[in-house]
């Protein structure tokens, strides 16, 4: 059996288990940081993904609770692309990215690991990032320390 060691889980595994949902927001802004929300918009908002699939996993999700895109109102859709677009330009910027892959899982059938408030991914791609490890290993590498990922986009948002 192959080991990989991740002792900055443990917290996360011996914390309280959380009942709300992980994208129900509030107002306030002082826990953005903690949260790896980059920046907010009037209707939606940026986070990071926390356990991402490559460095620089965005999600864009609105702040009404809603489980479907059909539910969306006009303006929370133009904010959303607005947002993603956004979202690219500061990951080409920050992260050099080559390319992304953009979606929204809607529904535990299509692969919604949190069905009850969508969201959509931005995952900044770079030709030749699929090594042996994932192949090998089945096994991500994620070189910069998401703290310091988080710095850097959420000042880069300010800028643009």
């Amino acid at each position: 059996m192959k080991q990989l060691w991740a002792p900055w889980r443990l917290d996360y595994i011996q914390g309280p288990e959380d009942d709300g949902c992980i994208f129900c927001v509030d107002e306030e802004s002082a826990d953005d940081q903690k949260r790896l929300i980059v920046v907010r918009g009037e209707h939606s908002y940026v986070i990071m993904n926390r356990y991402p699939y490559s460095n620089g996993h965005l999600m864009v999700s609105p702040y009404r609770h809603l489980s479907d895109t059909a539910e969306l109102e006009r303006h929370e859709v133009l904010e959303i692309h607005q947002l993603m677009v956004r979202s690219q330009s500061v990951l080409r910027d920050i992260c050099a990215s080559q390319g992304f892959n953009v979606g929204w899982n809607i529904g535990p059938a299509a692969g919604a690991g949190i069905a009850d408030h969508i969201h959509m991914h931005i995952v900044p791609r770079w030709v030749g990032d699929s090594n042996f490890m994932p192949i090998l290993a089945d096994l991500r590498v994620i070189p910069q320390h998401i703290e310091t990922t988080y710095s850097l986009l959420a000042k880069a948002f300010l800028e643009i």
